[in-house]
């Protein structure tokens, strides 16, 4: 056993931001992942590059969903750097009207967030230098202010990406480029060859500006210790303290006990209230009610575009545009009134993923299809329900022990119509770009996961203070993305590095 002066659990953005503070403060650090380094290599440009196909879609603790999902067991998105290293890069800052209270969104009793979107600012714009993220300042019609501009500048439109904005600017819309983590300009490091397997695969070749690429190594290189494939298995509390981190190692087996001054939750909007839960945690909280609850996770659906021929006749990475001017409503005063969401191009899905849902000759003859598809992700901001839940089955458990965790997520009216409003915007963009007919495709994952360990200024609605500090436990913080009282529309990971980076500084000072 080795005591440290902070163990950090996830080495996602919410974890390795809060690492970078803590390391930089000059803290002795230990940070445990549960999953392993991704293998850079051409297979990352294969058929089973693709996460859900890949070793990284964890299984060990099978996630058993009892309501909501595209499947009854679902696993664990785990490796070295979190989900960063498979994302497509899309890093928004939300807006300001995000932190603020809103009726429609959170009902009568809406409380908001505890901090404003002032207190994120600074962090905004150290998240984007630190990752580097590519885009143009002033162009999004939603823009929150800004300290400093983008640290890059985006790449070239493809075609069919000029085609999609032309198409939103005859409609009277506001394209703009999205903003991205990828590596366009710094020619120490690979730059991006526009590939068309970037979301949801691990870049081959380094140049997608993940953690585990840009900020993992620098950071054991000043005195990190990390240890991968270590499953936390239970946090042990006395006299209002961690007094220590139990974990189990995948690849041997070995039981290990760690200490330390302070313990940084950063597992992910599923993991992290399985842990609290599973260490009983809660009942310590005077808001302990709301841990697993109040899960969040978007109402996604992508609209394809069916186009005559090929549509991306180029074969380059084309996840380039967003579209927010429905953001804060229909411009019709359609129903619902208030926030609906966000529009963002999506590339050719992967033919390997429609050959895993479809196996044998029909998979491999649907998948030629795809080439005929382009698409808009519409992302409506789904509303809070104490119902929606991640909770514990006690009667089974994973091979490390920890009770079964299970999951229960239904959309609200208001949920389906704003991504009914959206959808149907998003229809007469790709028509307008070429496409002859469309498919729209529901996404039923928990990529955008948020909510579950929420932050707030009652003590009795929120497992969690301004600062992230879990309510009952002193030395408890929590930095990823179940920190979140409300989901917005928008991607949450630089949100997530941003309070990571804040609450990080609170710890190290």
């Amino acid at each position: 056993m080795k005591n440290y002066d902070a163990i950090v659990i996830g080495s996602g953005f919410g974890g390795s931001m809060t690492a970078r503070q803590l390391v930089q403060a000059g803290m002795n650090v230990l940070m445990l992942e549960r999953g392993d380094w991704v293998k850079r290599s051409p297979e990352n440009w294969g058929l089973r590059g693709s996460l859900d196909l890949s070793p990284h879609h964890d299984l060990s603790t099978p996630l058993h969903v009892a309501a909501g999902g595209n499947k009854k067991t679902m696993g664990l998105y785990s490796c070295v750097g979190g989900p960063s290293v498979f994302y497509g890069g899309v890093s928004f800052r939300f807006r300001e009207a995000d932190f603020e209270k809103n009726e429609e969104i959170e009902g009568t009793n809406a409380a908001g967030w505890p901090i404003g979107y002032h207190d994120l600012e600074p962090w905004y714009t150290q998240a984007e230098q630190i990752l580097n993220i590519s885009g143009e300042a002033g162009t999004d019609p939603t823009e929150p202010p800004r300290s400093a501009p983008f640290p890059q500048r985006p790449a070239p439109l493809a075609d069919i990406s000029q085609k999609v904005k032309s198409s939103a600017e005859a409609l009277g819309l506001h394209p703009f480029q999205l903003p991205l983590a990828i590596n366009y300009e710094d020619k120490k490091r690979e730059t991006c060859v526009s590939c068309t397997t970037c979301d949801t695969f691990a870049c081959a070749i380094s140049a997608k500006n993940d953690l585990s690429t840009l900020v993992l190594p620098q950071l054991i290189e000043q005195g990190l210790e990390l240890l991968p494939n270590m499953v936390v298995t239970r946090l042990t509390a006395e006299n209002g303290s961690i007094s220590g981190v139990e974990a189990v190692s995948k690849t041997t087996g070995v039981r290990h006990f760690f200490k330390a001054k302070y313990v940084v939750l950063a597992a992910g909007a599923l993991a992290s209230p399985h842990l609290l839960l599973a260490s009983g945690l809660h009942e310590r909280n005077p808001g302990g009610s709301v841990v697993g609850r109040y899960l969040m996770r978007h109402v996604n659906a992508i609209v394809f575009g069916i186009f005559p021929g090929v549509a991306d006749r180029e074969s380059r990475f084309h996840k380039q545009l967003a579209i927010l001017d429905y953001y804060f409503g229909s411009p019709d005063g359609a129903s619902p009134l208030g926030k609906l969401g966000s529009l963002q191009q999506m590339p050719t899905p992967p033919m390997g993923l429609v050959q895993n849902e479809v196996p044998g000759p029909l998979g491999k003859l649907l998948s030629q299809g795809v080439r005929l598809l382009t698409g808009l992700l519409a992302i409506a901001e789904d509303q809070p329900q104490f119902n929606n839940s991640l909770t514990l089955d006690p009667n089974f458990k994973d091979e490390f022990g920890l009770p079964r965790p299970v999951i229960f997520h239904q959309y609200s009216k208001r949920d389906m119509a704003a991504l009914g409003v959206l959808t149907k915007e998003a229809k007469k963009i790709m028509s307008g770009a070429g496409a002859v007919a469309h498919y729209v495709h529901q996404i039923r994952t928990f990529s955008h996961a948020v909510g579950t360990v929420r932050m707030g200024s009652d003590a009795t609605t929120s497992a969690l203070d301004e600062n992230c500090q879990f309510r009952g436990v002193g030395n408890l913080f929590v930095t990823d993305g179940s920190v979140m009282p409300t989901s917005a529309a928008v991607n949450p990971s630089l949100t997530i590095a941003a309070n990571a980076l804040r609450v990080g500084r609170i710890i190290g000072n």
